[in-house]
């Protein structure tokens, strides 16, 4: 398994950053093996999980919005509000993870010789009323 970059590091700082913002909470990061944040009110209560993935578009261009299954079940294993943000060129798109609808399938990228994991079970998030952006 390959680290993040520091640019892939930097996107998901800005994305979390981004987020916490509009509702003027904080965050704390994870262990590298587990969820990315713990989410909290502007009071400092804790209220939820977030995990950020880099999506390399455009927020017009993002969907289908895809993270891999093994991810929303660790999400649905943590039993508090689950929150999926994906770090696009230009904003955020975010929502909850049990508020959502997607597709799952067999799928990834390209395979990488040195990755286990870039072909696997994903979901697939078409644009809807639970997804909310936020541009830089």
């Amino acid at each position: 398994m390959i680290p993040e970059t520091d640019k892939d590091k930097a996107r998901e700082l800005k994305a979390i950053t981004t987020f916490v913002n509009s509702f003027g909470g904080s965050f704390e990061k994870l262990d590298y093996f587990d969820i990315d944040f713990k989410v909290f009110d502007k009071d400092g209560k804790f209220i939820a999980y977030a995990e950020v993935k880099g999506r390399l578009r455009n927020l017009e261009e993002a969907y289908p919005l895809p993270v891999a299954v093994r991810k929303l079940v660790k999400l649905a294993d943590k039993k508090k509000v689950p929150v999926i943000i994906w770090a696009c060129e230009d904003g955020i798109i975010y929502g909850k993870a049990n508020l959502i609808h997607g597709e799952i399938k067999w799928g990834g990228r390209t395979p990488r010789q040195w990755a286990l994991s870039d072909l696997e079970f994903m979901a697939y998030f078409q644009k809807q009323e639970e997804l909310k952006t936020i541009k830089f």
